[in-house]
């Protein structure tokens, strides 16, 4: 008797090996709308459903990183060590590449009787676009 062993793998098409280099290649933390808007140029007859779709596939995978900004997830082609800022006004998201000491994680962990495997800090505040336009 033969026994079938099926395996979830993950589906690898040129579009997801498209999305996942235009996220590589990218540092405005896009959102999946301008995402489409960029790959529709290489295929036009792409969906926005399949963006979304692999999008989360490739966060799955560790591939890229989805962060929340306003309501709307963005997206970070850059899985390095680093921390972000979020601008409260407009929704902008920067990297922060500076290190920031982060002491303590020891009480953490024994808040959460658990295992911290890594760890960022979100900066919240103004960015200096929309502070130049509140000071006009």
């Amino acid at each position: 008797m033969l026994t079938e062993k099926r395996q979830t793998v993950q589906k690898h098409s040129d579009k997801r090996d498209a999305i996942l280099q235009n996220m590589r290649s990218r540092k405005d933390h896009p959102t999946a709308d301008m995402v489409y808007a960029s790959i529709r140029e290489e295929y036009p007859e792409i969906s926005l459903a399949t963006v979304y779709r692999n999008l989360a596939a490739l966060c799955d995978s560790g591939d890229i990183i989805a962060l929340g900004a306003k309501g709307k997830e963005r997206y970070d082609g850059n899985v390095n060590y680093h921390n972000h800022f979020f601008c409260t006004q407009c929704g902008a998201v920067e990297d922060i590449m500076s290190h920031v000491d982060i002491t303590g994680l020891d009480q953490v962990e024994d808040e959460i009787d658990g295992k911290i495997t890594s760890a960022s800090i979100v900066f919240r505040g103004i960015c200096g676009k929309c502070l130049d336009k509140i000071k006009k």
